[in-house]
């Protein structure tokens, strides 16, 4: 049975592209396509594809925060991250939201099919450029810092909301109150923690080594 697969690129190029090779390879059909994460969350959960490529860099709603949308609804699909960003916390950040693997665009297309097979086998396909980072991110142990017994509880309510992947504005929804007051919690949760940025709180409130931090890259 072959594998189905949906893509979710703005560049209608590129989309027409990956179409192309993904039903001309035996064993593999593209079921879909979108031009906006908006679509995606509208039509993919209908289709059900068994894996879904997604562009980082979308308008509107990013890809993400279609991830993070997509995944409690269609927890079967596999979703790899296909951009051409190798930014550190842009990958924590598509990993940390559900996806299960991070290509380069210019990945070429023998490997990307390769990739589709792997990821619905089980596997969690990466370019070796961003397999190389993830690595690296871990290879340097945080600082001591006082700990996540200095926070408040509004502060450990928001640090735990950052952790599902939500939102400034939805986890101000969420706990009902002002988005500049969840932008002050933050502030101190980062401060409490020495940390600069939500993938480095989130590491370390999930007991992992905190990332290096990288200059945006764009290949």
């Amino acid at each position: 049975m072959s594998i189905s697969v949906s893509i979710v690129e703005d560049d209608s190029e590129v989309r027409t592209s990956l179409a192309k090779l993904i039903n001309g390879s035996p064993g593999c059909r593209c079921v879909s396509h979108h031009a906006s994460g908006e679509d995606a969350l509208q039509e993919i959960p209908k289709i059900k594809p068994d894996v879904t490529l997604m562009d980082i860099n979308l308008p509107g709603i990013n890809g993400v925060e279609c991830v993070r949308r997509l995944k409690p609804l269609l927890p079967a699909t596999q979703i790899i991250m296909l951009t051409v960003y190798q930014n550190t916390e842009n990958i924590f950040n598509a990993l940390a939201a559900g996806a299960t693997g991070y290509l380069l665009k210019q990945t070429p297309p023998a490997e990307l099919l390769a990739a589709i097979q792997n990821v619905h086998a089980g596997g969690s396909p990466m370019s070796s450029h961003i397999a190389r980072k993830i690595v690296q991110s871990f290879q340097q142990p945080s600082p001591a810092s006082p700990g996540e017994q200095s926070l408040s509880p509004r502060e450990v309510q928001v640090l735990n909301l950052l952790t599902k992947g939500y939102l400034y504005k939805e986890i101000a929804e969420t706990m009902q109150v002002t988005y500049a007051t969840v932008h002050t919690h933050i502030r101190h949760i980062y401060e409490k923690l020495h940390v600069r940025s939500r993938t480095e709180a989130v590491a370390k409130h999930l007991g992992q080594p905190r990332p290096r931090r990288e200059p945006v890259g764009i290949s």
